[in-house]
């Protein structure tokens, strides 16, 4: 009888690890789920561009780009728990720029991240310019567009394909056309007053090397 006793717990203790074993799996297999909004997405080669990228997060299923809706979406094991942070980081290497990043956690819980206008912006004191800007693509107008709006006291801004002007909204007290030139020519994009250095502009993508010229 005592060693049926002792069979049998420890059977019951063996149980109890495969149990715990089985949750441990479920755990390691629960998947959170991404969507990012993309700007700078033109065509086919952009979207195998990009998955190439954030493929190389170890780990992620089911990528899927919609072109028309310039959205990504992707699994991630739960147990990485991957950032949004580290995702819009491997947007941005790829040369896209991330608008908007959700992720539906694997216990359900959402999150999401939105670009902020600075509390210091006074929206009596914005006003509105438009800057001649070089560049090609959808993803010079990604990165335009990015370079813009992390400067402080822009409240919007975009740059047409068609006719080369970056239109953009701004707290006058806060920043200023010169300045807003020399963030854009920074990133390698020549503008109407601020030429960007040689090297920056080699450095851009094969797609965005536009045609130099002088404005004046």
């Amino acid at each position: 009888m005592k060693y049926f006793k002792i069979i049998i717990i420890i059977f019951s203790l063996l149980s109890l690890g495969a149990i715990n074993d089985l949750q441990a799996q479920g755990k390691k297999g629960d998947m959170d789920k991404f969507t990012v909004q993309v700007d700078g997405l033109g065509c086919p080669f952009c979207a195998y561009g990009l998955e190439k990228k954030i493929k190389k997060l170890k780990g992620i299923k089911k990528v899927k780009i919609d072109m028309e809706d310039a959205l990504m979406t992707f699994n991630y094991p739960a147990e990485k728990e991957l950032t949004m942070a580290a995702v819009e980081k491997q947007v941005d290497e790829a040369g896209y720029t991330a608008v908007g990043t959700s992720v539906i956690r694997a216990d359900g819980t959402v999150e999401k991240t939105e670009l902020k206008i600075s509390d210091k912006i006074d929206q009596n004191r914005v006003v509105k310019a438009s800057i001649p800007v070089a560049g090609t693509c959808g993803m010079c107008r990604a990165r335009i567009k990015k370079v813009t709006r992390s400067i402080e006291g822009v409240v919007e801004s975009d740059w047409d394909e068609d006719t080369q002007i970056l239109t953009v909204k701004y707290d006058r007290d806060l920043t200023n056309p010169e300045a807003i030139e020399k963030a854009v020519a920074g990133a390698g994009h020549d503008t109407q007053n601020v030429k960007a250095e040689d090297g920056v502009y080699e450095e851009l993508p094969a797609c965005c090397l536009y045609e130099r010229k002088s404005y004046n």
